[in-house]
């Protein structure tokens, strides 16, 4: 029952735990499911950055995502700037006066990296060295066999490119 579940969730996008219920609805729930929240996407993800100009350049001329606004807030000596990948809002970076620095290394708790898909992953990583932006050794996913790399924004935040 289990992979079949888990096939129709699939097809579906249902939650686990609907499928079983629709599978089942008179069964006690033995697997302690609960409903999920109705969580559609990622809608954004928030950077602070220690260098705002520097930032802005690696975010919008090195990897390529469009400004949709940029916001100087003079109360908090901040910019806010929202930028898209192919027209879908994905990062908000933020700029405030002497921010704490981010451990990268050794890895720390909470956002680990930020990944992006690439679909030739070679040709990823010969325009970031046409941009001065060398990437780490190519490495094999074990789980699935893709190929990955990363890279460091300004700030040393990881930045993964994995190849689908």
């Amino acid at each position: 029952m289990y992979r079949q579940t888990i096939c129709a969730w699939s097809r579906t996008g249902d939650s686990i735990s609907t499928l079983l219920y629709r599978q089942n609805p008179g069964a006690p729930n033995r697997l302690n499911f609960q409903p999920m929240l109705p969580i559609k996407t990622i809608h954004h993800l928030a950077i602070i950055c220690s260098d705002y100009q520097r930032s802005k350049a690696f975010y919008t001329e090195v990897l390529g995502l469009q400004v949709i606004r940029e916001v100087y807030r003079s109360e908090r000596d901040s910019y806010k700037l929202d930028l898209s990948l192919h027209g879908q809002y994905i990062i908000e970076l933020f700029s405030f006066p002497s921010p704490p620095p981010r451990p990268s290394r050794p890895e720390a708790t909470g956002l680990r990296h930020l990944a992006f898909a690439v679909n030739d992953l070679q040709q990823t990583i010969d325009a970031l060295q046409q941009k001065g932006v060398e990437a780490e050794r190519v490495r094999v996913d074990e789980f699935t066999g893709k190929l990955f790399t990363f890279i460091a924004d300004p700030d040393g935040l990881p930045i993964e490119f994995y190849e689908e």
